[in-house]
């Protein structure tokens, strides 16, 4: 967001250390007010309550627990709109990369604050004031690799900064001078006679001693107004989303993970993180689609919005439907969306045009609904070929192989069901098909993909529409980065 009118929502997670989002919020609100900015920013400040549980080296048994924490805070201020999150808190920042990959509101970097700011101050031997685990998992070193930096001695580690943070009389007990403020001073004077040009606060406990340490002459760093004055200065944005496919599931449900696998074989990946992210929405009981289309069955518009509609809200950045029957309903569907159904009609008439040029007669195998609806000769309306069905017996059998007690829906691959395909398919060819559409999702799994099966005499392409909808999502994602 720029300066427009709408003020900009920051928000400050503070429930890891009250002492700490408390001077964050108050050195926020006083810089605000100091540049005459308060109107332009809304600020909220979120203290929900976070047991972290005793001693001094709780961390790596808690990281955990911290992480569901700070995702469920923050994915609450991603619901309302803010702009971005203030996060005092340096263990934190030592996982801030995966927290920040499963949100969309940019949490914004104390650590880069830091570097930035350092970076105009010039000095190359820095003091760090720390936990332990933040110097064991290597924090400052990410950041400030060019710069020499200096930790206190153990004796001072265990003496002085941790007891003036987790003792009690330390910060996080709510004690913001006293015997804190002594054990840190006397760990700044380790850190100087060691060479430290200046010395950093490297737990937000510590800076919020910051400015009691300065006023007696020792080079601290303000961590917390460098964090303020970075936030103000820096607007970053919603982040884009990672790509995420939306699937409509159980129309029918041996489709949608024959869809699925298809997606999986047709990425090109080297591990599991190299797949593209799914989300599922597998609902067996929307209403068949056939039976509302030929007859008085119920009406699946309903089902079928309410779930793009749940994947639209969990992310989806494409939607597709591994059912052809329902993409009758499309033109119903899409206008209520902010995302695209991928129409796996369309996709399989410009595959055809792309790879089949030269077919004249097109043959199409599916649903009666499918069939009746007109949706497959409406996305084929003005291509260079004919679309033709098969007769009314022939598309009994194709009902069958489908709907019947031996059928693919029933849970049939081989046998009766098969041979009811087999034959309507010769039927197509014979009247001149040279390509067949296999136009229902579950027909595929009774016949494959193959590009010159023989039928009635002849060589007959047979597409599959789930794969080569299959494709064009992996297409699609990796265009869009996914």
């Amino acid at each position: 967001m720029t300066h427009s009118s709408a003020p900009r929502h920051l928000a400050i997670i503070g429930g890891l250390g009250r002492l700490a989002g408390a001077d964050l919020h108050g050195k926020l609100l006083r810089t605000l007010a100091a540049r005459g900015a308060t109107g332009r920013y809304r600020v909220t400040f979120e203290q929900s309550r976070y047991e972290r549980g005793a001693g001094t080296g709780a961390e790596p048994a808690l990281i955990g627990g911290r992480k569901l924490y700070l995702y469920d805070s923050m994915e609450l201020l991603e619901q309302c709109r803010a702009d971005g999150v203030l996060l005092p808190c340096f263990i934190s920042h030592t996982f801030l990369d995966e927290l920040q990959a499963e949100l969309h509101v940019p949490v914004l970097n104390m650590m880069t604050a830091l570097a930035r700011h350092l970076d105009d101050a010039g000095p190359r031997r820095l003091g760090v004031l720390c936990t332990s685990y933040v110097r064991e998992r290597g924090l400052f070193e990410r950041y400030f690799g060019a710069a020499t930096l200096l930790y206190p001695s153990d004796e001072t580690q265990a003496g002085c900064v941790l007891p003036a943070m987790y003792g009690d009389d330390g910060v996080l007990a709510g004690h913001a001078g006293g015997a804190a403020l002594e054990r840190l001073h006397r760990a700044c004077e380790d850190l100087l006679a060691q060479g430290a040009e200046l010395i950093v606060p490297g737990a937000s406990e510590i800076a919020v001693l910051a400015g009691a340490l300065r006023e007696r002459g020792l080079p601290v760093v303000d961590s917390h107004q460098v964090y303020v004055d970075h936030a103000l200065a820096h607007h970053e944005g919603q982040r884009p989303p990672a790509f995420k496919l939306g699937i409509i599931g159980g129309i029918g449900p041996a489709a949608t993970v024959d869809f699925m696998q298809k997606i999986i074989r047709n990425t090109s990946a080297e591990r599991d993180q190299d797949h593209i992210r799914l989300i599922v929405d597998h609902n067996p009981q929307i209403p068949d689609r056939t039976a509302n289309l030929v007859g008085q069955g119920a009406d699946p518009t309903l089902a079928l919005y309410s779930a793009c509609k749940r994947l639209e809200a969990n992310g989806a950045a494409l939607i597709a439907m591994p059912c052809n029957t329902a993409h009758a309903y499309v033109a119903r569907l899409q206008p209520g969306l902010s995302v695209p159904i991928v129409n796996m009609l369309s996709e399989t008439v410009r595959h055809i045009g792309e790879h089949c040029a030269g077919h004249a007669t097109v043959g199409l195998l599916a649903t009666t609904g499918t069939v009746d609806s007109g949706v497959y000769h409406e996305a084929a309306r003005g291509a260079a070929f004919e679309l033709i069905v098969p007769d009314a017996a022939h598309q009994a059998l194709v009902m069958e192989a489908i709907y019947g007690k031996l059928g693919v829906k029933a849970g049939h691959v081989d046998g009766a069901c098969r041979e009811q395909l087999l034959r309507a398919l010769a039927h197509l060819a014979e009247r001149g098909a040279t390509v067949v559409i296999l136009g229902c999702t579950e027909l595929p799994l009774l016949l494959p993909e193959h590009p010159a099966y023989e039928a009635g005499g002849r060589a007959v392409v047979l597409l599959d529409p789930t794969a080569i909808l299959a494709r064009r999502c992996v297409a699609l994602s990796a265009g869009a980065g996914g």
